[in-house]
């Protein structure tokens, strides 16, 4: 792993001397706040200080710009088909309450999430886990905490059927589909035929949440050349994300995601909230406890955060990772069966030192990778 050099930046202003500190790697050149700004904002990701990435890493991808939002073969887009998933998304028909719709727990105002701990579904019931934001699904290859589903297709039938959810069986749910006869012109422009069945339906709402993504933020105007894109503090931070305060080993490529599952000491092991997380899934002993890693693209509107929504604010996160991600044992069960699942935290995971003066410019970053809530104007009449 690269060795690191603390380096502090004093800016004398008018009223005050503001300190920035931070680190970088080991190399000859000592960088200020203005070489920061200068090699960030080059808009030559080569020029880029390089990035402190820990020996455990695989299949590393530096942050930058997202691309085009892919989409399957089998389930190109058309205008009609994004129309008729936003309806089917906002339709709380699909339940079997008629009250619980997609949106119910992803709305555009609150990250695309509910801004709840833990979601409330049918009859009130609360899940285990905090909902997920759908910002930039599209780019994600599992979907879910713990990765359960392979695409958005394949993701867009389990709230459905799960009864803490929606509770409806998804034959059901194509069957009430398929008595609103005002659906069936708006499958007929988007799949060429009025003909109804779980798999449009599901192809339509996947459609429609690929539309879901970040408008350009200021990082991304910044590094595509726009110097004044980011305050001192913040490309300071963005130089932190990236060296010292080592998000850049888990948070990497455009999507602020490497797309992969991670444990980081969040298993609860032996409580009452204990979650394996992807060895639920794979039964794998090596997946106990890992977790998705989440995008932070728009993060400071997704919160509360983790898995289990227990960090009310992101400045917890941050104080969490800092420590080195302490994972206490319940000690009644050291030295029995459940021994064998017993999880392991990341090796990538350490303790990082941060001063809070760094802490507050990495938050200060992540605001520049947030864009302002859209408000996205849901359907009022559903086909009868």
């Amino acid at each position: 792993m690269l060795s690191l050099k603390r380096i502090s930046i004093v800016l004398a202003c008018a009223s005050s001397v503001v300190v920035f500190s931070f680190f970088k790697a080991n190399t000859n050149e000592k960088y200020d706040v203005a070489k920061l700004r200068q090699l960030y904002s080059s808009g030559d990701a080569t020029k880029w200080p390089r990035a402190n990435v820990d020996a455990n890493v695989t299949n590393f991808s530096d942050i930058g710009v997202l691309g085009e939002v892919p989409y399957p073969a089998d389930n190109q887009p058309n205008d009609a088909k994004k129309e008729l998933g936003k309806m089917l998304f906002y339709d709380p028909r699909l339940s079997v309450s008629n009250q619980i719709a997609c949106a119910s727990c992803h709305d555009p105002q609150l990250g695309w999430g509910d801004g709840k701990r833990v979601a409330f579904g049918h009859d009130r019931q609360t899940g285990n886990r905090n909902v997920m934001s759908i910002f930039n699904t599209a780019f994600y290859k599992k979907l879910f905490w713990d990765g359960r589903a392979n695409s958005l297709e394949d993701q867009a039938r389990f709230p459905v059927a799960d009864h803490l959810e929606m509770n409806l069986d998804t034959k059901e749910m194509e069957k009430k589909v398929q008595q609103f006869a005002g659906y069936k012109p708006m499958f007929k422009n988007a799949f060429g035929s009025e003909t109804i069945n779980l798999e449009t339906i599901l192809k339509a709402i996947a459609t429609f949440e690929r539309t879901i993504v970040s408008p350009k933020s200021r990082f991304d105007l910044f590094i595509s050349g726009n110097a004044a894109a980011l305050k001192d503090d913040e490309v300071v931070g963005l130089h932190l994300y990236r060296t010292k305060a080592g998000c850049i080993n888990c948070h990497n490529s455009p999507l602020f995601s490497d797309n992969q599952f991670h444990n980081d000491g969040q298993t609860l092991w032996g409580s009452a909230n204990e979650d394996l997380g992807l060895y639920n899934i794979t039964k794998n002993k090596a997946d106990v406890g890992k977790f998705r890693t989440p995008s932070l693209r728009e993060v400071v509107s997704t919160g509360p955060w983790m898995h289990q929504g227990n960090f009310p604010t992101l400045l917890d996160v941050i104080h969490f990772y800092n420590s080195g991600n302490p994972a206490p044992i319940q000690k009644k069960y050291q030295g029995t069966a459940r021994d064998s699942i017993l999880p392991t935290t990341s090796p990538i995971l350490k303790k990082l030192d941060l001063t809070d003066t760094e802490k507050q410019q990495l938050l200060a970053f992540l605001q520049s990778i947030t864009t302002t809530p859209r408000r996205l104007n849901p359907p009022t009449n559903f086909p009868q």
